[in-house]
């Protein structure tokens, strides 16, 4: 397929956004157990725990536990505090840009904002730049590729120590010509 044109999926990209927050958010925790000064240690430890959800859940989708956790994981870690808005203004960036030039501007703005808090990140995005605008252009993801391997690969399992190859294709094939009702 020559003419195709590579999209990186936004959700990989989020991924990373989010593998690095929680990076981070260890981190904060190591260093808290490492503190000297029980009542500062316990402070941080119980503003950060059972914390890992609420940070790294779309803020919008968060419950009202949720909120209280990530509001003490606010009070405790600055850091963690800028990182998750930094994390949320980048999924933004993704659900309200208008055109491709639009996309790139607020993205370019994103990686300069964020160089010292997602590094790794900001790295990955400078070498793909060009793939991951590509989602401002066409606005497709890799959701129906990945739904069509994880099905295969259910199938795959459920078909575990049989042997005949016309079996497993019929029944791949027969997995997207007929839906199956539920009484």
């Amino acid at each position: 397929m020559p003419n195709a044109d590579v999209t990186i999926d936004r959700f990989h990209v989020m991924k990373q956004v989010n593998d690095e927050l929680d990076a981070a958010r260890k981190q904060q925790k190591k260093s808290a157990i490492a503190l000297k000064d029980k009542r500062e240690k316990d402070r941080i430890l119980a503003g950060l725990l059972k914390s890992k959800y609420s940070l790294l859940k779309n803020e919008n989708s968060l419950n009202e536990k949720q909120k209280d956790r990530l509001k003490s994981v606010q009070n405790v870690s600055p850091i963690l505090l800028k990182m998750h808005s930094l994390k949320e203004d980048f999924r933004d960036i993704f659900d309200t840009a208008e055109s491709w030039g639009d996309g790139v501007i607020k993205l370019l703005d994103w990686m300069h904002d964020s160089s010292l808090y997602f590094p790794k990140t900001i790295r990955t995005i400078f070498r793909w730049f060009g793939d991951i605008v590509g989602y401002f252009e066409r606005r497709t993801t890799s959701g129906t590729v990945e739904g069509i391997n994880n099905k295969l690969k259910l199938i795959k399992r459920l078909g575990y120590g049989f042997r005949n190859f016309a079996n497993f294709r019929l029944r791949c094939l027969l997995s997207w010509h007929f839906s199956v009702k539920s009484p």
